[in-house]
């Protein structure tokens, strides 16, 4: 019910009722979505960079040619920004985000309908 959701603070504490007005209150439209951006969030958190380093690798992601002209794939930029920036800092290379990405991949098509998705779920993993 709008209104009726609680907000959470990273705490975890409850800070109350989301405004009437906001009906949805996601601006996600997928999970990976969510974890994408709650990851920036985290290197951020943790002094790996800064908000302006961030707000340059977004920008060059956004300003890209064949980016969507309505947003659509603007989680898309987020991303390939958050791997750009992890490459550049040197806290992943590109080779370590493709083989833990397929990794992902297939643990998410070993996982059954419904149950969450692990990581030990990939039939390679050992």
């Amino acid at each position: 019910m709008p209104g009726r959701v609680i907000l959470n603070a990273p705490d975890g504490r409850a800070t109350g009722p989301l405004p009437p007005e906001i009906s949805d209150p996601s601006p996600f439209a997928e999970p990976w979505q969510a974890e994408a951006f709650a990851m920036v969030v985290g290197l951020h958190q943790r002094g790996l960079f800064d908000w302006s380093e961030w707000a340059q690798a977004l920008s060059a992601e956004l300003k890209r040619p064949g980016v969507a002209a309505d947003g659509s794939d603007y989680y898309d930029c987020w991303l390939r920004a958050l791997e750009a920036l992890m490459g550049e800092k040197q806290i992943a290379g590109r080779e370590e985000i493709d083989v833990l990405a397929a990794a992902w991949s297939r643990a998410a098509h070993a996982t059954p309908h419904g149950k969450p998705i692990l990581l030990t779920n990939d039939p390679l993993a050992s």
